[in-house]
């Protein structure tokens, strides 16, 4: 992430009231946490649909899908501290 997305969020905050969610290429932990830190949601899409295709099998795709879920919630729960 960069401060231009930081700087968008408090500009739109400017202007509504509605909670602001920011979903730039986030795929990790550690993006998640950085984007929690000045926004009020994470977006992740992308980086679930990867961890699906690249599985050998649907099991394996939710095993993945569940275990990025895990890492991306303690990220955005670590930016929130």
């Amino acid at each position: 992430m960069n401060s231009e997305a930081e700087q968008l969020v408090r500009r739109t905050r400017a202007a509504t009231a509605l909670p602001v969610c920011v979903g730039l290429g986030v795929s990790n932990a550690r993006q998640a946490a950085e984007v929690a830190r000045f926004a009020d949601g994470v977006i992740v899409g992308s980086a679930f649909v990867r961890r699906v295709l690249e599985a050998p099998d649907e099991a394996a795709g939710l095993a993945a899908v569940r275990e990025l879920a895990g890492l991306l919630a303690e990220g955005v729960r670590s930016g929130r501290r």
